[in-house]
């Protein structure tokens, strides 16, 4: 009678669960013809800095898909998720690595998401890494491959992500960090853009130039770039000069 129990009451919080995510999931039909005015992630950190009483107004210039340097759009594939033009918004065998690697941590650490699962965080969920958020990342990422092509994902992407303090988008990004726009960023350039995406504000510069030699050294593992060029990107400091100055890396918090 009891195991009876225990199964309907299992069976009834599973309902429930499935109800509520249900009806709060967004409505992605709409980004087909519009685009996001903001996103979640925006909102939250602009309370977080207004709370800490930090000045820092949203830098985001929208741009197409088609005024986004390809380099930027190959080194950012290559780091986040190689496989994205061929799964449909879940790369199962990354999400069951993941999912294993928390399982035997409690950590609930790592994500696996692809990038059309960090545009469903970034645009509709809050970053806490609680079981039932990810369930809805999933869903709403599934929602997005179902209405949306693989291009038109990837445009909203690039033009939302975070990538500094209050720094959103490609254009926005190129132009913060190296004074030009976001279609004439070339490789190196592309690949330290394509670094600082897992951690845009907290990162250190030592860490941020390991990332981009890595990406680099990706890049020219599949032939996007010359060994000779690989060889000589990775000794260029982190950042060029703009106007004789650099820009100020990502405060850390």
């Amino acid at each position: 009678m009891k195991r009876v129990l225990l199964k309907s009451l299992f069976v009834t919080i599973v309902v429930s669960v499935c109800f509520y995510v249900y009806h709060t999931l967004p409505d992605v039909s709409v980004l087909k013809q519009r685009n996001p005015k903001s996103s979640a992630l925006m909102e939250l950190r602009d309370e977080e800095y207004r709370k800490k009483a930090i000045r820092a107004p949203r830098r985001q210039n929208w741009v197409a898909y088609g005024a986004i340097s390809e380099n930027l759009k190959k080194a950012v594939l290559i780091n986040e998720d190689a496989a994205f033009f061929s799964h449909k918004g879940i790369d199962l065998d990354e999400l069951k690595a993941a999912l294993k690697k928390d399982w035997e941590t409690m950590s609930f650490n790592r994500g696996g998401s692809t990038i059309t699962m960090q545009l469903a965080k970034n645009l509709y969920l809050n970053p806490s890494k609680n079981p039932l958020r990810k369930v809805k990342e999933i869903i709403i990422a599934r929602q997005l491959e179902q209405a949306l092509s693989k291009q038109r994902i990837f445009e909203i992407y690039l033009n939302v992500v975070e990538w500094g303090r209050n720094v959103y988008g490609a254009e926005a990004a190129a132009r913060f960090y190296f004074g030009k726009a976001a279609a004439a960023l070339d490789p190196l350039e592309a690949a330290t853009l394509a670094a600082l995406v897992p951690s845009p504000r907290t990162s250190k510069e030592r860490n941020i130039l390991s990332r981009r030699n890595l990406i680099l050294g990706r890049l020219a593992s599949v032939g996007y770039i010359s060994n000779e060029e690989y060889q000589r990107a990775k000794q260029a400091p982190l950042f060029q000069k703009v106007e004789e100055t650099a820009p100020e890396l990502p405060a850390e918090e």
